[in-house]
């Protein structure tokens, strides 16, 4: 009788709690992470914030204690703002069209209204049945009606089914050939990529150790089965921290830097 007690006790003791901490999914291979957000009240505790000033994604993960933590937008390392629409509890907290930077130079502003729209991911509650949704699409994009956006984060470019790097002025082509590129998008570095396959959201942290380019992450989420994936800013922005567990820095294109903005999950 004992013993049956004491196999009771154990049992209660080291059986694991339901506390959401399943809805988090994280494997590693080859030097790619692969986290996947699963479930409908892990919607509930995603969110995009953004720092008044330039942080790394281990302070923003220790700031806000979160369970997950990669980085988001992308943003001018000169003069520390955003060059990425970010929206917290329905607000919107980072707004391009008030970085100076864009204005001055005169490339970036004849393409203005690429770069503003460029894809976003956003979560967004409607009325008609109270649920939370992921979206992934350009950011002047309408939700359907009775949608509010909760939190969002632009990046761009959108990588799959199709890959808008024209579009999305990350690209610059003069008869067939590429006059200019942004965010080493056709070189191989390391990425921060995000997507939704079945209604769940899929996360790739490419690191240093298998470098891609933007036409072989779209190969290889075409391989994964995705519905549809966008980049954040990567290179030496790709960062990632899960718990005390998992700890990502690239040095990508540069050096492991502050970020501006970034995805956590409570």
């Amino acid at each position: 009788m004992k013993k049956i007690l004491l196999l009771v006790f154990c049992l209660i003791i080291f059986s694991p709690v339901s506390d959401g901490a399943n809805d988090i999914n994280v494997s590693y291979n080859d030097g790619i992470y692969h986290i996947v957000l699963k479930g409908e009240k892990i919607k509930k505790r995603i969110s995009f914030l953004s720092s008044d000033g330039l942080i790394t994604n281990k302070e923003a993960h220790q700031k806000t204690k979160a369970r997950l933590t990669v980085n988001a937008g992308y943003f001018d390392p000169e003069n520390g703002k955003s060059m990425s629409y970010i929206v917290t509890d329905r607000n919107t907290a980072e707004d391009p069209m008030i970085n100076g930077s864009l204005y001055e130079n005169p490339v970036l502003r004849r393409n203005m209204n690429k770069i503003l729209n460029r894809t976003e991911f956003r979560i967004v509650e409607c009325t008609d049945d109270g649920k939370y949704k992921y979206e992934i699409v350009p950011h002047n994009s309408s939700s359907d009606f009775g949608c509010m956006t909760i939190t969002s984060a632009q990046g761009g470019p959108l990588i799959y089914p199709v890959l808008r790097l024209e579009e999305e002025f990350f690209v610059v082509k003069k008869d067939g050939e590429v006059i200019r590129e942004s965010c080493s998008v056709l070189h191989k570095t390391s990425r921060t990529i995000i997507g939704l396959k079945d209604e769940e959201v899929h996360i790739l942290i490419i690191t240093d150790k298998h470098p891609m380019d933007l036409y072989e992450v779209h190969d290889y989420v075409k391989k994964l089965g995705w519905d549809r994936a966008m980049a954040f800013d990567g290179g030496s922005s790709t960062s990632m921290n899960y718990l005390k567990e998992y700890s990502v820095t690239s040095v990508g294109d540069g050096a492991g830097r502050s970020l501006k903005s970034f995805m956590i999950v409570k």
